[in-house]
Protein backbone atom coordinates (compact mmCIF):
# COMPACT_ATOMS: atom_id res chain seq x y z
CA UNK A 1 0.00 0.00 0.00
CA UNK A 2 2.91 2.31 1.08
CA UNK A 3 4.25 2.26 -3.09
CA UNK A 4 0.21 2.52 -4.11
CA UNK A 5 0.15 6.12 -1.98
CA UNK A 6 3.35 6.96 -3.38
CA UNK A 7 2.42 6.25 -7.04
CA UNK A 8 -0.94 7.97 -6.48
CA UNK A 9 -0.09 11.71 -7.82
CA UNK A 10 1.43 9.90 -10.81
CA UNK A 11 -1.30 7.75 -11.68
CA UNK A 12 -3.68 11.27 -10.78
CA UNK A 13 -2.08 13.61 -13.30
CA UNK A 14 -1.90 10.77 -16.32
CA UNK A 15 -5.62 9.81 -15.74
CA UNK A 16 -6.17 13.84 -15.44
CA UNK A 17 -4.19 13.90 -19.09
CA UNK A 18 -6.75 11.24 -20.49
CA UNK A 19 -9.49 12.69 -19.23
CA UNK A 20 -9.31 15.99 -21.12
CA UNK A 21 -8.17 13.79 -24.27
CA UNK A 22 -11.41 12.21 -23.79
CA UNK A 23 -13.40 15.15 -23.40
CA UNK A 24 -12.12 16.47 -26.49
CA UNK A 25 -12.81 13.61 -28.54
CA UNK A 26 -16.09 12.02 -29.00
CA UNK A 27 -16.68 8.74 -27.28
CA UNK A 28 -17.50 6.13 -29.04
CA UNK A 29 -18.93 2.53 -27.88
CA UNK A 30 -19.11 -1.06 -28.98
CA UNK A 31 -22.67 -1.25 -29.79
CA UNK A 32 -24.67 -3.88 -31.11
CA UNK A 33 -26.90 -3.45 -34.12
CA UNK A 34 -30.40 -1.51 -33.01
CA UNK A 35 -28.91 -0.23 -29.98
CA UNK A 36 -28.83 3.42 -29.13
CA UNK A 37 -26.98 5.24 -26.48
CA UNK A 38 -27.48 8.06 -24.52
CA UNK A 39 -25.04 10.95 -24.69
CA UNK A 40 -25.09 13.56 -21.99
CA UNK A 41 -21.61 14.94 -23.31
CA UNK A 42 -21.83 18.95 -21.99
CA UNK A 43 -25.40 18.54 -21.64
CA UNK A 44 -27.43 20.13 -19.14
CA UNK A 45 -29.74 17.25 -17.53
CA UNK A 46 -30.42 19.11 -14.15
CA UNK A 47 -33.40 17.53 -12.73
CA UNK A 48 -33.28 14.58 -14.82
CA UNK A 49 -34.77 11.01 -13.82
CA UNK A 50 -32.87 8.41 -14.85
CA UNK A 51 -33.73 6.06 -12.06
CA UNK A 52 -32.58 2.62 -12.69
CA UNK A 53 -31.37 2.61 -16.27
CA UNK A 54 -28.34 0.86 -17.96
CA UNK A 55 -26.02 3.94 -19.16
CA UNK A 56 -22.70 1.78 -18.89
CA UNK A 57 -21.54 2.39 -22.68
CA UNK A 58 -22.79 5.86 -22.32
CA UNK A 59 -21.17 9.60 -21.45
CA UNK A 60 -21.86 11.90 -18.90
CA UNK A 61 -18.29 14.37 -19.43
CA UNK A 62 -19.04 18.13 -19.06
CA UNK A 63 -22.37 17.88 -17.83
CA UNK A 64 -24.45 19.91 -15.27
CA UNK A 65 -27.17 16.79 -13.38
CA UNK A 66 -27.55 18.78 -10.45
CA UNK A 67 -30.58 17.65 -8.24
CA UNK A 68 -31.05 14.79 -10.53
CA UNK A 69 -32.39 11.22 -9.59
CA UNK A 70 -29.29 8.94 -11.09
CA UNK A 71 -30.23 5.85 -8.38
CA UNK A 72 -29.56 2.67 -8.89
CA UNK A 73 -27.83 3.88 -12.24
CA UNK A 74 -25.15 1.40 -13.71
CA UNK A 75 -22.53 3.52 -15.00
CA UNK A 76 -19.66 1.15 -14.88
CA UNK A 77 -17.01 1.95 -17.28
CA UNK A 78 -18.07 5.64 -18.23
CA UNK A 79 -16.74 8.75 -18.27
CA UNK A 80 -17.85 11.21 -15.79
CA UNK A 81 -15.61 13.81 -15.90
CA UNK A 82 -15.91 17.33 -15.35
CA UNK A 83 -19.59 16.96 -14.24
CA UNK A 84 -21.64 18.44 -11.77
CA UNK A 85 -23.70 16.28 -9.69
CA UNK A 86 -24.37 18.70 -6.69
CA UNK A 87 -27.57 17.73 -4.66
CA UNK A 88 -28.25 14.73 -7.03
CA UNK A 89 -29.71 11.07 -5.67
CA UNK A 90 -27.11 8.78 -6.40
CA UNK A 91 -28.34 5.92 -3.89
CA UNK A 92 -27.08 2.34 -5.37
CA UNK A 93 -25.36 3.92 -8.53
CA UNK A 94 -22.92 1.57 -9.97
CA UNK A 95 -19.71 3.69 -11.02
CA UNK A 96 -17.33 1.03 -11.13
CA UNK A 97 -14.55 1.61 -13.16
CA UNK A 98 -15.43 4.98 -14.12
CA UNK A 99 -13.20 8.25 -14.94
CA UNK A 100 -14.67 10.55 -12.34
CA UNK A 101 -12.09 13.21 -12.40
CA UNK A 102 -13.22 16.92 -10.89
CA UNK A 103 -16.50 15.90 -10.42
CA UNK A 104 -18.62 17.82 -8.34
CA UNK A 105 -20.13 15.19 -5.60
CA UNK A 106 -21.06 17.55 -3.24
CA UNK A 107 -24.10 17.09 -0.78
CA UNK A 108 -24.86 13.58 -3.32
CA UNK A 109 -26.46 10.43 -1.66
CA UNK A 110 -23.64 8.10 -2.46
CA UNK A 111 -25.43 5.41 0.07
CA UNK A 112 -24.79 1.88 -0.86
CA UNK A 113 -22.81 3.16 -4.35
CA UNK A 114 -20.21 0.83 -5.59
CA UNK A 115 -17.54 3.22 -6.55
CA UNK A 116 -14.86 0.13 -6.50
CA UNK A 117 -11.56 1.19 -9.43
CA UNK A 118 -13.35 4.82 -9.29
CA UNK A 119 -10.85 7.54 -10.54
CA UNK A 120 -11.97 10.66 -8.59
CA UNK A 121 -9.31 12.97 -8.07
CA UNK A 122 -10.20 16.50 -8.05
CA UNK A 123 -13.32 16.02 -7.26
CA UNK A 124 -14.85 16.77 -4.46
CA UNK A 125 -17.56 15.05 -1.99
CA UNK A 126 -18.27 17.52 0.68
CA UNK A 127 -21.28 17.16 2.42
CA UNK A 128 -22.18 13.90 0.70
CA UNK A 129 -23.70 11.17 2.71
CA UNK A 130 -22.01 7.92 1.94
CA UNK A 131 -23.25 5.23 4.18
CA UNK A 132 -22.56 1.65 2.54
CA UNK A 133 -20.91 2.72 -0.36
CA UNK A 134 -17.68 1.02 -1.18
CA UNK A 135 -14.93 2.64 -2.35
CA UNK A 136 -12.70 -0.38 -3.02
CA UNK A 137 -9.16 0.84 -4.97
CA UNK A 138 -10.64 4.21 -5.55
CA UNK A 139 -8.34 7.06 -6.46
CA UNK A 140 -8.75 9.78 -4.16
CA UNK A 141 -7.33 12.78 -3.16
CA UNK A 142 -5.69 12.07 0.06
CA UNK A 143 -8.08 15.08 2.11
CA UNK A 144 -11.71 13.30 0.10
CA UNK A 145 -9.96 10.36 1.71
CA UNK A 146 -9.40 11.80 5.28
CA UNK A 147 -12.38 13.68 5.40
CA UNK A 148 -14.76 11.06 4.10
CA UNK A 149 -13.53 8.69 6.98
CA UNK A 150 -14.74 10.73 9.52
CA UNK A 151 -18.45 9.72 8.47
CA UNK A 152 -18.04 6.34 6.53
CA UNK A 153 -19.93 3.94 8.29
CA UNK A 154 -22.36 0.80 6.86
CA UNK A 155 -21.62 -2.11 4.41
CA UNK A 156 -22.12 -2.02 1.25
CA UNK A 157 -25.01 -4.41 0.55
CA UNK A 158 -24.14 -5.48 -2.96
CA UNK A 159 -20.25 -5.85 -2.19
CA UNK A 160 -20.50 -6.79 1.54
CA UNK A 161 -17.48 -4.44 1.98
CA UNK A 162 -17.41 -1.49 5.14
CA UNK A 163 -17.27 1.87 3.93
CA UNK A 164 -14.74 2.45 6.33
CA UNK A 165 -12.37 -0.57 4.99
CA UNK A 166 -12.99 0.33 1.11
CA UNK A 167 -11.58 3.72 1.96
CA UNK A 168 -8.93 2.06 4.49
CA UNK A 169 -9.74 4.13 7.21
CA UNK A 170 -8.18 4.36 10.72
CA UNK A 171 -9.41 4.38 13.82
CA UNK A 172 -7.32 8.28 14.26
CA UNK A 173 -9.79 9.34 11.17
CA UNK A 174 -12.27 9.47 13.75
CA UNK A 175 -10.31 11.67 16.11
CA UNK A 176 -9.30 8.69 18.15
CA UNK A 177 -6.05 9.21 19.88
CA UNK A 178 -4.75 5.68 21.10
CA UNK A 179 -3.89 6.46 25.15
CA UNK A 180 -0.14 7.73 26.03
CA UNK A 181 2.09 5.17 27.59
CA UNK A 182 2.30 4.87 31.68
CA UNK A 183 -1.47 6.36 31.36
Amino acid sequence: MKIFRFTRPVLMGFFALIACLLIAVPVEAVLQQGDEVPNYVRADITGIDLHGEDLSKSSIAGAVAREANLSDVDLHGTVLTLSDLKGSNLNGIDLTDTLSDRVNFQRTDLRNAVLVNMIASGSSFAGAQIEGADFTFAVLDSDDQINLCKIAEGVNPKTGISTRESLECSDQSRGYKPPMPGT
